[in-house]
């Protein structure tokens, strides 16, 4: 039996039936209670007068209201996170040195965004926090949610499902590479672009949807980031549907994201993409389609990929 406190109605139905002259166990059957329960209630409620429900209710709500936790928040506390956050000391800095780690740099973290430090915002940090607010809900609210994709895409039992991405040069530089992998093989390739806006992302899928078979290209799960604002276009022109991640969710894009790491390894962050050589960019793709991984029972990628096509055929 799940634990629950008792309702009013309940305690009702206790004071009525102990009048009566119901015992405990008895109590307990008709309201599908421990005995053991319906005895504290009745001794820790009982007075001179009896079990009576409506004041039980009352010093049950007022034992609720005072077991809330009051966290640790004080004025004085406040006051000294607020001195250090003004003097650029980090909240993690402040943790560790000023309260010996009793009070979470999580929680000055949270106490800024609610504003609880002297009205101190994230823009007192050094490096401004983390924004809370996705800059492209506009657009995204048009768009198809990834909690509206189907069954089969979440579970990888059909082919043509693809996460899509990019790979971006340092600040300063626009080259960039446009991301695919496939959920089911795990095949992964990248398509060179001139930047990161949505006409060039646009121009890659419709590139890659071009060079495939009919019925490898079912749909798309992407990210938030602008150069997907092409969705539309997309699903005119190819029948696509884009399904946008949640804010801030990089693991519902596990694979894209485990996929980008593994062509890190050969275009290290800091290099200029828009000078990598097509024949260098395709030698690094085979070296990691071919590699065997675990969760496809050390098939590789480019097997199983090989193998849907074939089925397509």
């Amino acid at each position: 039996m799940s634990h629950h406190h008792f309702t009013p109605f309940e305690r009702g139905k206790i004071e009525e039936l102990h009048n009566i002259g119901y015992t405990t166990r008895k109590i307990a059957a008709r309201l599908g209670y421990h005995h053991s329960s319906i005895a504290r209630e009745l001794k820790r409620f009982s007075s001179s007068q009896g079990y009576k429900a409506e004041e039980a209710q009352q010093d049950y709500q007022q034992k609720r209201l005072n077991s809330k936790p009051r966290g640790k928040w004080n004025e004085a506390l406040s006051t000294a996170v607020a001195e250090k956050l003004k003097a650029t000391w980090s909240p993690e800095q402040i943790s560790y040195t000023e309260t010996s780690g009793k009070l979470s740099f999580k929680t000055i973290y949270n106490w800024l965004y609610a504003g609880r430090l002297q009205g101190l915002t994230v823009d007192v940090l050094r490096r401004k926090g983390k924004k809370r607010t996705c800059k492209n809900l506009a657009f995204y609210a048009r768009g198809t949610s990834i909690r509206k994709r189907p069954q089969e895409v979440y579970g990888r039992e059909a082919f043509g499902h693809w996460e899509l991405d990019t790979v971006v040069s340092p600040r300063g530089l626009k080259g960039c590479f446009a991301t695919f992998v496939e959920r089911k093989t795990r095949f992964y390739t990248a398509i060179p672009i001139p930047d990161r806006t949505a006409p060039s992302m646009e121009a890659a899928i419709k590139h890659l949807y071009g060079l495939l078979p009919e019925g490898t290209f079912k749909s798309a799960t992407t990210d938030r980031g602008g150069e997907f604002a092409c969705y539309d276009a997309i699903y005119q022109d190819l029948g696509l549907t884009l399904y946008f991640a949640d804010p801030y969710c990089p693991h519902q894009r596990g694979s894209n994201e485990y996929g980008n790491g593994l062509l890190r390894e050969f275009f290290p962050k800091g290099t200029d993409l828009a000078s990598v050589p097509l024949r260098e960019l395709a030698s690094s793709l085979l070296l990691i389609n071919n590699r065997p991984r675990k969760c496809l029972d050390w098939n590789s990628p480019f097997l199983l990929f090989l193998r849907e096509l074939s089925r397509l055929a």
